[in-house]
């Protein structure tokens, strides 16, 4: 389970984008990212989550934000996905749990009381030095874009 919390260094990682192309923390340093794990490109939540952000990636942008979405997926299935969604953003395949792990982001869930390992919904807000300045275990998905406005913008009062 997860057991990174605000302070901590944020793990490095590379894996493949919609394009194929190879992406890596290491890219953005400078930058502050929104990294956020969904479990499944096109089901309802995700797709949700995502034009979330998707809708409000302007004004994202404007506060400095870079977003990154990972979730186990293929390449191919992040390409329709980004494709049909009009994602403005890099959506990042992770079918071999690497990046997944490494954020501790994969464990077991429950779902009608059946129980089944899964990827559990979580963002990282990483600044541009590396660190995890937020970690949202349970983010809302019709908000979240506010969500994390307000909370970037408590840390930066601290």
């Amino acid at each position: 389970m997860i057991t990174l919390k605000e302070g901590d260094k944020a793990p490095a990682f590379s894996g493949p984008d919609q394009n194929g192309k190879k992406v890596s923390l290491a890219d953005f340093k400078g930058k502050n990212i929104v990294l956020y794990f969904y479990p499944q490109d096109a089901t309802p939540t995700c797709t949700v989550q995502a034009c979330n952000l998707r809708d409000n990636h302007t004004l994202l942008k404007r506060k400095g934000f870079v977003v990154l979405g990972v979730s186990p997926d293929e390449v191919e299935s992040h390409k329709k996905f980004g494709t049909k969604q009009e994602l403005p953003f890099t959506l990042i395949a992770d079918p071999k749990h690497t990046i997944i792990d490494r954020y501790g982001v994969w464990g077991e869930k429950q779902l009608y009381g059946r129980k089944y390992m899964g990827l559990h919904r979580t963002t990282f807000l990483i600044d541009g030095k590396g660190i995890i300045r937020k970690v949202f275990l349970r983010p809302k998905s019709k908000q979240h874009a506010e969500e994390i406005i307000q909370a970037w913008e408590q840390t930066e009062t601290k």
